[in-house]
């Protein structure tokens, strides 16, 4: 892994090295995924599937915490049979795992759909950089976060989020 990084960024050094200023572009990756459409309805999809799964976790919370109320009042206690209060703290317990089965699903599956929407808008983005590219006669086209300066003239974001959305425009008139 770090070897490949090492190779990534002796390459990319390389290549800015035989460019002139007029064949580079910068892109915010970022902002690609903040202001193109397509960015905008994957963090729409990100945020349905989060409320979906938070609203989850919140009812076993809800449960749990009533339990707890029951096992931490005394005069509750004091009104059950022995059994029932086994009864009660197993309970307890099974809704303990499943709240720790519940939390440890949620980061994987948020995890793996953050993923996926990082992949998918990249896909677009390297898509449009590449028209872009070709429009502007550039020669590379880099992201930001590999640059430590670069000269705002060298922006093209904006460029590649309006490239990105026309394309996402074409892709859903397909679907229809």
């Amino acid at each position: 892994m770090n070897r490949k990084f090492t190779y990534t960024i002796l390459s990319l050094i390389a290549l800015l090295g035989t460019a002139t200023a007029g064949d580079v572009g910068v892109v915010n990756f970022g902002t690609c995924i903040a202001d193109s459409k397509m960015g905008k309805q994957e963090q729409a999809s990100f945020e349905a599937l989060k409320k979906q799964m938070t609203g989850v976790l919140e009812d076993t919370e809800k449960k749990l915490q009533e339990i707890s109320v029951k096992l931490n009042d005394p005069e509750y206690l004091d009104g059950l049979s022995p059994e029932g209060e086994d009864k009660l703290k197993m309970e307890f317990r099974q809704l303990s795992e499943e709240m720790q089965r519940h939390q440890n699903q949620y980061y994987q599956v948020l995890n793996q759909a953050n993923m996926k929407i990082v992949q998918a808008v990249g896909t677009h983005i390297n898509n449009a950089a590449e028209k872009v590219a070709k429009e502007k006669k550039l020669t590379v086209i880099v992201n930001k976060d590999a640059c430590f300066f670069y000269s705002p003239q060298l922006e093209v974001t904006s460029l590649v989020v309006a490239e990105m959305d026309k394309n996402f425009k074409q892709e859903e008139d397909a679907k229809k």
